[in-house]
């Protein structure tokens, strides 16, 4: 099976490294960034293409991992060039965490096209990606979940068929707005610990032991004390996600103030510089003596 990806950032990047250690072909690469596309081309042996069209026109399946809404519409529907110009017979795996609407507007304009796509909507992060063990929510129809189950049994320790177009990225939607609220509640909860003088390995303990447990305890705890942000998933990305998560409230008539709240403070994050850290960098906004954000100590 020939593989083509779009968009081979950090996790772009790793699935498609992964899918080559499994025994499939890697055709394609494309990213905006022609730069790490042709040195990842470089490490698969395939071709960094300059067109999209090209990416389809060489592979049965190609996977997509873009940034936002605009992107995701820009590379499926842009002028002069794109994904679905050489697109009959192929199947389009979308795993980028955008709108709900654009996934079901881009599988109408795949079915146009004489194409099947399906999202594939990712709950992990950078090392699941290399290793195979994505926890992948997909949504579509069933005849191009089934199609795309073999490479998605090698991406994914889970792969779990949701429903149809865009009902997996509600429920993806629904879990980074959770994810970020708390870690939000963390880093404001270890902040005010520091603040009274507290050992922070210690709350963290307590914290594991009792109702304050959170996976991102387990995640971003000891980075948030150490001040380690290494970016796994960036904060531009939580305030990204927050507002789709909102937008969905609002569609529905609900007023979420605790996502509110969450992406308030991953937007002052991005004002302030501060967008390109992992989301564990939101505790410089909340302890006490990092209220002053300078770059060269973050």
């Amino acid at each position: 099976m020939n593989i083509g990806f779009v968009g081979v950032g950090r996790m772009g990047a790793n699935m498609a490294r992964r899918l080559k250690d499994r025994g499939f072909h890697v055709t394609a690469v494309y990213d905006v960034n022609r730069t790490i596309a042709t040195l990842l081309a470089q490490e698969l042996g395939c071709a960094a293409s300059q067109d999209l069209s090209e990416v389809s026109a060489g592979a049965d399946v190609i996977i997509t991992v873009v940034t936002d809404n605009s992107a995701m519409r820009q590379i499926f529907g842009g002028s002069g060039d794109n994904l679905l110009i050489n697109a009959r017979g192929k199947l389009f795996i979308n795993c980028a965490t955008i709108s709900p609407q654009v996934h079901v507007d881009i599988e109408k304009m795949a079915q146009q096209a004489g194409a099947q796509a399906l999202e594939a909507c990712m709950a992990s992060s950078i090392t699941q990606a290399r290793e195979g063990l994505l926890y992948l929510m997909c949504g579509g129809s069933n005849e191009a979940f089934r199609k795309a189950e073999p490479v998605l049994k090698e991406l994914g320790s889970t792969v779990r068929f949701v429903g149809t177009a865009g009902e997996a990225a509600k429920v993806k939607a629904l879990v980074n707005m959770v994810m970020n609220i708390n870690t939000a509640g963390l880093a404001e909860g270890l902040g005010l610990g520091a603040a009274f003088g507290l050992d922070l390995k210690m709350l963290r303990e307590v914290f594991s032991q009792t109702g304050a447990a959170s996976r991102v305890l387990q995640t971003d705890g000891e980075d948030m004390e150490n001040r380690e942000h290494s970016c796994f998933f960036s904060a531009a990305h939580a305030a990204k996600d927050s507002g789709i998560a909102l937008e969905l409230a609002r569609n529905v008539g609900l007023e979420l103030p605790l996502a509110r709240a969450t992406k308030e403070q991953y937007d002052r994050m991005v004002t302030e510089g501060l967008g390109e850290l992992d989301k564990s960098g939101i505790a410089e906004l909340t302890f006490k003596d990092r209220h002053k954000h300078s770059g060269d100590h973050v």
